[in-house]
């Protein structure tokens, strides 16, 4: 298998020298050069496997399909390492729990930092421990986080030989819980930084780091940001879990909901539904910054500035640049590396949007990719997290019940819908008990969490201040 740019560089690698390299070359995304297809009768091997052998091995069967420079045995080690009733709190990892008719809500919270994050990031922290030590190299991570990718990165990474992890974040805007996780960390590879600004602002550091092509080979600069594709295809398993949960033979169709910031959750089914999974809808649902719903309803796509980024009660997808969409917009128009490098690149710096309106892959985009979309406020998700406690005794968390309020919009007869749950609660407590009038449940090992002491560094959003802070901490050894 080998995997090209979004934007078309004309380079073709293997699965691990992309595992640790993040963005290519031209800045483009990692794809591999076509989707492995799913028959029947896999399907349903597959669905054998799930139901006798687990989820571990489930994760074996999908990811060969793309990794084929780790031997078989070895990889198959890995994903039982890292899918365990010990991490993830039950033999099932992902179990699916009946909310009402035709809706289920696939539990991915069960992790060491309760956020869907850890699915992909402990096979990832495992990956990056393997093979660095078969090339006897390190990496240094550098990530930006809305709030779950730096916890599920940080407890994945920390204490990993050869690792040091550089997390951004904006500053202030996490909710006390997800920063309590982050900061609290007394590791000597995790930094901390916070950034004045907000998400977008944290991401643009990164890509720009990451296209310091010279710095980035002298000071080996990788991410766990979901602009890795290793990261996205471990997301892919559990569409796949979903799916065989939800149903009982292959002629069935599912729809997933996914809550949508960045676009890599959604992604990994875009490319679950690409291999063949029986999908029949994917629901793009966003908070009040409403990027991506605005493309899927008019075909345009306006990043906005700081300034019109909003502080939402679901911060995790407080986010105006979707960095994944790009892998979406490579498929839709054709895998036109040159024109998705114009959108992107060039058209996005100078305009900061573009226009498919005119163009007839869009008009096909519903039909042909099955996305859908829709946006959730803060008195929605209210009404939803109420609404759910009082008619199923269930508490969801913020941006599950975006993911549940757009769900429901898009329901059609005798088809599953499945929501993706992205974290527990207790991330989001003071929301939750807006809606409530109560605390969430906390875990027993989170209690006074937001008490311990922290340890972050509060930055501007200077890439030259960052390159240097890295220079300076790579002198000391991991």
């Amino acid at each position: 298998m080998y995997y090209i740019s979004t934007r078309g560089h004309a380079d073709r690698k293997r699965f691990c020298e992309i595992l640790l390299e993040g963005l290519a070359p031209d800045g483009g995304l990692y794809m591999p050069v076509a989707y492995p297809q799913v028959d029947d009768a896999t399907l349903s091997r597959w669905r054998t496997v799930y139901h006798t052998q687990g989820y571990a091995t489930l994760a074996f069967e999908i990811l060969s399909l793309y990794i084929d420079d780790i031997p078989a045995d070895d990889l198959r080690a890995l994903c039982a390492k890292t899918y365990t009733a010990e991490v993830f709190g039950t033999g099932e990892i992902v179990p699916l729990r009946h909310l009402q008719d035709c809706v289920w809500i696939e539990a991915l919270s069960n992790g060491p930092t309760l956020a869907f994050k850890d699915m992909a990031m402990q096979l990832l922290g495992n990956l990056f421990e393997y093979e660095l030590g078969r090339r006897g190299e390190e990496l240094n991570i550098l990530g930006a986080t809305s709030g779950d990718t730096g916890s599920a990165a940080e407890h994945a990474m920390r204490g990993k030989k050869g690792v040091r992890v550089f997390m951004t974040s904006p500053h202030g805007r996490m909710s006390p819980f997800q920063q309590a996780q982050m900061f609290s960390l007394q590791d000597a590879n995790i930094y901390n930084i916070a950034i004045k600004g907000v998400f977008d602002d944290c991401q643009d550091i990164v890509k720009a780091v990451s296209n310091d092509l010279a710095f980035k080979r002298k000071y080996k600069i990788g991410t766990v940001n979901s602009i890795n594709w290793a990261r996205l295809l471990a997301q892919v398993v559990y569409y796949f879990a979903g799916y065989i949960q939800a149903t009982e033979q292959n002629s069935q169709k599912v729809s997933f909901s996914v809550p949508s910031g960045n676009f890599g959750n959604v992604c990994a089914g875009h490319v679950a539904r690409m291999m063949g999974l029986p999908i029949d809808k994917l629901v793009v649902a966003t908070n009040e910054n409403d990027v991506l719903d605005e493309f899927f309803r008019t075909g345009v796509y306006r990043v906005r500035g700081t300034a019109d980024t909003h502080e939402t009660s679901s911060p995790s997808m407080d986010i105006s640049k979707a960095s994944n969409f790009e892998r979406f917009v490579f498929d839709l128009l054709g895998r036109d590396g040159a024109r998705v490098k114009a959108l992107f690149g060039e058209g996005l710096s100078q305009t900061g949007q573009f226009d498919l309106r005119a163009d007839p892959v869009f008009a096909q985009a519903a039909a042909t990719y099955g996305f859908v979309s829709g946006k959730s406020t803060h008195a929605n998700r209210l009404d939803t997290i109420r609404s759910t406690y009082e008619l199923h005794g269930m508490v969801i968390d913020t941006h599950t019940a975006d993911g549940l309020k757009v769900a429901l919009e898009h329901l059609r007869a005798g088809v599953p819908m499945v929501v993706l749950e992205t974290a527990l609660p207790i991330k989001f407590a003071s929301t939750v008990v807006e809606a409530l009038g109560r605390e969430p449940e906390r875990p027993a090992q989170f209690e006074g969490i937001e008490d311990l002491p922290k340890r972050v560094l509060v930055m501007d959003a200077d890439v030259s201040a960052i390159k240097a802070l890295i220079e300076r901490e790579c002198a000391t050894v991991v």
